[in-house]
């Protein structure tokens, strides 16, 4: 029978009614011919294949999976944001039947390009299958990292050319699951298929044979992690389809690292507006390498463009002031838990920022800014901090105005640990935009919240952490334009700095696993280059080193890039870092009487605590797919 491109089993089972045979095919549905003999028909069908890659970016949700517009934005089930529509602790949609679907796509375009390949160049053969290797591995990739051990499906299984012979094909379709380790070894093949494969420069937006490297030093760290510190497990004949052998840790963090080093000399860490020495020159160029679409530290690139295919992340994520027509602003608000990871500004011996003077009383600041005066380039070019400027104006973010006497000094507003509202008699706050202006001793007015600030009113708009988010805010989309789905920067899914901090947690946990110094050495150089360009204070002695400084140096490099997820997963801490986690804002007050700025660091006083059960490190297999698949076997605890 001839196959068509676009045939599925479903559709077979509908038009099955009015024929027993599939030799002709109905005059509405495109061929084989249509598509493989000709590179507009194949760069239809990468495109659509391409619009199907799992990508976490802006148009992904914890809730309702790829490709939509989102509320409670992924860095809120991390720790790294508080939003006003968060949600449970993890993801909650499956993605099991849009892989597969994916995947079969992926499978036919293998089988068929070569039947045709008489119509191309060998060269452009070998890239076509490359780009179906790669889009097929990651869809793997996605699978297994939220499952285990899947069902491993390399070929098309919906050939038949009657009735009879499709049906007898059902229990073919009933694939068990392979073994964990049996898929991330695939995954790896895949990629190194496409490395193979693919060229080394591309269409912006298409695959490169070292984003192929990339993902696959990404995929490698994730198993390595998996066969370290998992210690979930389930075993069916003999096969443990849920959790990898420790023996194979090394050979995974080996893989990755190796991976990793297929890019060196060819991308490199994006410098064009930096200048050593010069904190605004570093912040900037932070800023701007989100942008520049000519960036050598950009691998793989998923485009945007107005009015083809949008995305909704500025109009969420502005602050108020700036959201124009747009119903929403601050989705994303950075917590004090992310801000006191980065460097440069005072902190108590635990690590958390300093706001109280010797004598117990909160330091006071002539300026919301001067808290934040030398901090660490990154950190301001990824989050807002209460008064700096974005589009020529000063974010003016406030939980309220003090009224008390200042005098004395200002004891804590509230007892440590508190989770209540502040007390009205000394503290000036707004439900609702618009503000009832508040009169300062000095014959002036201000608004309690401030243009951006923190409503006590959930659906108010305003910040309800003290901070929002920065990094991947358009600087030059006009506050004019600014409308739900308007977006169209790029997402930068790959970019060369993920790749060093793989080479770097991989090369240290070979050191650890004994595989010899020189691999602590070059994660500790690895480290310090990134840390340099951040504008931090490099890591002077190797003393001052370890394993925890590589995985905080990925949360802060990574922030808001939707990786700190599932990075919790594969090390295995999300329980401890979310199960009952209640995470802490800044909020800054003007003083009334002194004309000055204090903040008090506190827990979020909506008391919104998280939940992480451990059985969630696996998600559970859709029960659809298990009722068409009896050869499924869940996942444990569900």
């Amino acid at each position: 029978m001839k196959k068509y491109s676009f045939l599925i089993i479903t559709a077979f089972f509908v038009c099955f009614t009015s024929c027993t045979e599939l030799e002709i095919p109905p005059m509405n549905v495109i061929q084989d011919k249509d598509v493989f003999t000709s590179e507009e028909g194949i760069s239809s069908y990468m495109a659509r294949i391409y619009s199907e890659m799992p990508i976490e970016d802006f148009r992904y949700s914890p809730a309702t999976g790829f490709n939509t517009f989102f509320y409670g934005p992924p860095g809120a089930i991390t720790g790294e944001a508080l939003s006003r529509d968060q949600g449970s602790g993890t993801e909650s949609f499956a993605y099991w039947a849009y892989a597969y679907n994916l995947i079969r796509e992926c499978n036919y375009f293998i089988e068929t390009l070569p039947e045709y390949q008489d119509n191309f160049t060998e060269e452009k053969v070998k890239n076509w299958l490359g780009e179906a290797y790669l889009i097929r591995g990651v869809a793997y990739f996605s699978l297994v990292k939220r499952y285990g051990g899947v069902p491993l499906v390399d070929k098309v299984l919906t050939e038949g050319a009657s009735i009879e012979e499709l049906t007898a094909s059902v229990e073919e379709l009933q694939i068990p699951r392979s073994s964990e380790e049996a898929v991330w070894d695939f995954v790896a093949a895949d990629f190194n298929r496409a490395y193979e494969n693919l060229p080394a420069t591309n269409t912006r937006g298409r695959a490169t044979k070292y984003a192929a490297a990339g993902f696959n030093s990404r995929a490698m760290l994730y198993a390595g992690s998996i066969a370290k510190y998992n210690t979930i497990e389930l075993v069916e004949d003999g096969e443990r389809i849920v959790g990898i052998p420790s023996g194979r840790a090394s050979d995974y963090f080996k893989a990755s690292y190796d991976a990793a080093n297929l890019l060196e000399g060819n991308f490199q860490l994006y410098r064009n507006s930096w200048s050593a020495g010069n904190p605004e020159a570093q912040y900037q160029n932070f800023i701007d390498l989100f942008f520049d679409a000519s960036s050598a530290e950009n691998i793989f690139v998923k485009q945007y463009q107005v009015p083809e295919s949008v995305h909704a992340y500025d109009s969420q994520n502005l602050p108020k002031q700036l959201s124009g027509s747009s119903s929403v602003a601050s989705e994303t608000n950075p917590t004090l838990d992310l801000v006191e990871l980065y460097d440069g500004f005072e902190k108590n011996d635990e690590g958390t920022i300093k706001v109280f003077d010797d004598q117990g009383h909160y330091i006071m600041f002539d300026e919301r800014m001067d808290i934040f005066a030398n901090a660490e380039p990154r950190l301001r070019a990824t989050v807002i901090f209460a008064g700096d400027e974005l589009k020529g104006e000063a974010i003016d973010i406030r939980r309220g105005i003090y009224t008390g006497d200042s005098s004395m000094g200002i004891d804590p507003i509230l007892p440590e640990g508190s989770t209540a509202n502040y007390p009205s008699n000394v503290i000036v706050s707004s439900a609702t935009a618009p503000q009832t202006p508040y009169a300062l001793p000095n014959g002036s007015s201000l608004n309690p919240a401030g243009e951006s600030g923190v409503f006590t009113s959930r659906n108010a708009g305003g910040s309800v952490s003290g901070f929002s988010v920065r990094k991947y805010i358009d600087p030059d989309l006009a506050t004019a334009s600014v409308a739900p789905n308007m977006s169209e920067q790029s997402w930068i899914e790959l970019r060369y700095a993920e790749v060093l901090l793989n080479q770097a947690e991989a090369a240290y946990e070979l050191f650890l696993a004994g595989q010899g110094a020189n691999y602590a050495t070059e994660a500790l150089t690895i480290i310090n280059d990134i840390r340099d360009r951040a504008g931090a204070e490099t890591i002077a002695s190797s003393a001052d080193f370890n394993l925890e400084s590589i995985r905080s140096e990925r949360r802060k490099e990574l922030a808001f890039e939707n990786k700190t997820y599932w990075d919790f997963r594969r090390w295995r801490i999300y329980d401890e870092e979310q199960n009952q986690t209640l995470y802490r804002t800044l909020m800054p007050f003007y003083v009334a009487d002194a004309g000055k700025y204090i903040f008090d660091a506190r827990f979020d006083e909506r008391n919104y605590r998280y939940t992480w059960d451990p059985r969630w490190y696996y998600n559970a297999i859709p029960q659809g797919a298990i009722s068409k698949n009896p050869n499924l076997t869940q996942n444990p605890g569900y």
